[in-house]
Formats: C-alpha cells, structure tokens, sequence
C-alpha cells in the first residue's frame, strides 16, 4: 500500500503535511489525569529531593516511606544495593552527627517525560568528625515516576567524589 505522503509531487510539502499530520496527533493525545505530572513538575521534584534529604538527616522514617517507591533500589559507592526496607533500615541505623550540617544539593540535570524524571545532581555535607572540619561530596543520578498524582523515587546511584589532596 502507498502512503498517501508518497502521492504528494513536491517533497517540501510533503515534509510538512506529515508534520502537521504528526503533531496533532501528539497535541491531541489524552493523558490520564492520575499519571499526568503537574504543570510546576520540576518544582515539585525539586521540593521532594530537598524534603527526602531532610528525612534522611532527621531520621525520619514516615517521609522516607512516603518518597520511595515499593520497588526502590538504590547502588551506592560501596558497591552494595538496597531495596527499600534495606535502604530505610540504613539510614535509621545510622549515628547522627550532631555537628554535620544538612546536605546541600545541586543539580545538573532535571529531566521530565511524561511521568518519568530523572535529577542528576552534587550532594554535599559539611562537618567535623574527630575534630577535624570535613567536606563529603558525592554525585548522584534518582529516577521518579509519577503515580497516583505524586512523584516517587524508583531508583537512586549515589558514589562519593574523592577528595582533592
């Protein structure tokens, strides 16, 4: 069977019949309101990683429920992957530092696809330990899907930049 765009004597008009074509079709195409993002998304995913930061200093297990997705998994430095449960039992288990001061993050990249995300930013914690001032950077990358009208963290790779000498 023929395209109809093949019948079309000037390739120019054409093209841009078959973009019209396409765009309207892409214009109007429905979206589920439970999966669409909201218009301010990256605001939004913007907020969520400085609230899941602040769980995670705070130790508080509620918001860490609530940010990550059953399916969560996470690979750090170490090497060693966490689902979920593992992921939340880490954090609650470890020491706070009463001296370190909240991580602080940047981005790079806030990339939005219908109802996927991806942030790639710099976390950065300022402290002392033993005395000593210390700067912890490390660099990360977070995948969000949006389900049920919010936005949950699906999976995370976080790896500890070294230290200049």
């Amino acid at each position: 069977m023929k395209s109809p765009l093949r019948e079309l004597k000037h390739p120019i008009a054409g093209l841009t019949l078959g973009c019209c074509i396409a765009a309207s079709s892409v214009a109007t195409e429905q979206r589920s309101p439970q999966t669409a993002p909201p218009t301010d998304a990256r605001q939004e995913l913007l907020n969520l990683e400085n609230e899941w930061a602040a769980a995670e200093d705070k130790h508080d297990e509620a918001i860490l429920r609530r940010v990550l997705d059953e399916r969560f998994v996470g690979t750090f430095s170490s090497g060693k992957t966490y689902d979920k449960e593992a992921f939340i039992k880490a954090i609650l288990a470890a020491k706070v530092n009463p001296n370190d001061s909240p991580q602080t993050l940047s981005y790079e990249a806030v990339i939005i696809d219908g109802d996927t995300a991806v942030l790639v930013g710099t976390d950065t914690r300022h402290g002392t330990r033993d005395g000593a001032a210390y700067t912890a950077v490390a660099k990360y990358t977070v995948t969000y899907l949006h389900r049920n009208g919010r936005w949950m963290a699906l999976a995370e790779q976080l790896f500890n930049v070294p230290q200049a000498k």
